[in-house]
């Protein structure tokens, strides 16, 4: 089988390790994470945990696309993968990894190994999860951990 293609963004966020973990777990994120114009609805959402899924429907405008994602090497500090068993994609493995950089700054690893499936079929998840989108996603996924999450000094605090 050849290789998969892979996205990988990186990005650091002014929070504690758990706190940047704790909401990575809550699969009610997701709607938070996802930039406008796709709207997440969330049909099932289990406790992030192995084996552990979740059914939604992203709307991309007028156009419903299922997705079925599974987890596996969760570990509840450091991070979890998500392999899509029911995408638009042919294979797609999403890997969310947290460091610790201080008491108050952690990193946040993402990692996507995917693939489309061939011909027509593939054309419509070629135009939706290409790198530069992948890379407009995740940015918005930066922003948006970051406003819910970043710590700012007390008013009047050095």
């Amino acid at each position: 089988m050849p290789e998969m293609p892979t996205f990988t963004f990186h990005f650091e966020v002014a929070a504690p390790l758990s706190a940047v973990a704790a909401f990575h777990r809550d699969a009610k994120a997701l709607p938070r994470l996802t930039p406008p114009p796709i709207f997440i609805q969330l049909h099932r959402a289990e406790a992030l945990a192995e084996g552990s899924r979740v059914d939604m429907t992203m709307w991309f405008g007028p156009i419903p696309v299922a997705w079925t994602a599974v987890h596996d090497r969760v570990e509840p500090l450091t991070g979890f993968r998500d392999t899509a068993v029911r995408s638009p994609m042919q294979r797609w493995q999403h890997t969310h990894r947290f460091t610790a950089l201080a008491a108050d700054r952690t990193a946040v690893h993402e990692h996507i190994a995917y693939a489309y499936h061939p011909g027509p079929r593939g054309w419509f998840s070629r135009l939706l999860f290409n790198p530069p989108g992948l890379w407009l996603l995740f940015a918005y996924r930066r922003w948006a951990t970051r406003r819910a999450l970043n710590r700012r000094p007390a008013q009047g605090a050095a």
